[in-house]
């Protein structure tokens, strides 16, 4: 049994060196992904400032927050360009920090009483009243379009559904940024594995020029 443990143990680890050179490609590939998602959020808000403001600062019908054209421009810089950091790896866990600020902000002010579901989908087991209620009304407008329009070809790219608007984008998203803070940029394919490769070698030679300056 001893022999079979130790066997089983070498066999991982000769494994997990063999990958260990690949390590950066799942940091890459979580930057690829939140990369888009980020600077079209960002766009978005850019593109209509005032609207976004409005809905910052508006008790009534939007977040009811201070500040609201510092706060909107705040969130609308961050993702933006954040996201376009993230396509190159450039300081990668700073930039996450405040993304994940700008999610925990999606998370609770916006999303966090519709729970968990983005989509209504009264099979899921995470459905609450709320989800069960839009099953109603998605059942009345399909009724709807069947008896009104060509269903078949309003469905021909996908079924209707209604939106549930929860926090399943944002809480993955935050959980993915998380993920980079810890990781940082990744091995090979960021700009900070190579600036601190960089500055590696800088201290390296800067030591060994140190050293043979106190040898002489």
């Amino acid at each position: 049994m001893t022999d079979f443990a130790a066997a089983t143990r070498t066999v991982y680890n000769r494994l997990v060196s063999s990958v260990t050179p690949a390590d950066g490609l799942a940091p890459l590939l979580l930057r690829l992904y939140l990369a888009p998602v980020f600077i079209q959020a960002g766009w978005n808000k850019l593109s209509a400032f005032e609207s976004t403001a409005a809905w910052f600062g508006n008790p009534d019908w939007g977040l009811g927050l201070p500040f609201p054209e510092v706060m909107a421009a705040l969130a609308a810089g961050t993702e933006f360009f954040g996201g376009i950091a993230l396509i190159f790896g450039v300081a990668t866990r700073l930039i996450a920090i405040p993304l994940m600020v700008t999610m925990l902000v999606a998370i609770f002010a916006v999303h966090w009483e519709n729970g968990w579901l983005a989509v209504s989908d009264a099979s899921s087991w995470l459905a609450n009243e709320r989800v069960l209620e839009a099953a109603e009304r998605k059942e009345r407008a399909i009724a709807i379009l069947r008896e009104y329009g060509n269903y078949s070809w309003l469905t021909g790219r996908g079924s209707i559904t209604v939106l549930n608007n929860g926090i399943e984008f944002a809480a993955t998203y935050f959980v993915m940024l998380l993920a980079l803070f810890f990781t940082g940029g990744g091995r090979f394919f960021s700009v900070d594995y190579w600036v601190a490769r960089w500055a590696a070698g800088s201290d390296e030679g800067q030591a060994a020029a140190a050293g043979q300056v106190s040898a002489a």
